[in-house]
């Protein structure tokens, strides 16, 4: 049985994907979005919005949290890719 998305609601951004999949890679490897803020250089309120998918990460924002995260940009994107597929299968 497939899911319904109720027609009123948007499906969702790219950004919010890309903030389920920033904050699944994180938690994966046990850090907090402090954490995470501080070995990247980033702060963390900016990680919130971007697990949230209120911000829109460059190319360079990108690689920059895979490489704190050891996970490849590729990779990310390529998380990224398959839930937006798997959400668009839904529509």
């Amino acid at each position: 049985m497939q899911r319904r998305r109720n027609p009123r609601t948007a499906p969702p951004s790219v950004e919010t994907i890309f903030g389920q999949v920033l904050r699944e890679l994180r938690l994966a490897h046990g850090l907090t979005q402090e954490s995470l803020a501080f070995a990247s250089e980033y702060h963390p309120t900016y990680i919130g919005q971007l697990e949230r998918g209120k911000k829109s990460p460059s190319l360079r924002t990108i690689m920059r949290l895979a490489g704190v995260l050891d996970t490849p940009g590729s990779e990310m994107l390529k998380r990224l890719e398959a839930l937006l597929k798997t959400d668009h299968e839904h529509d």
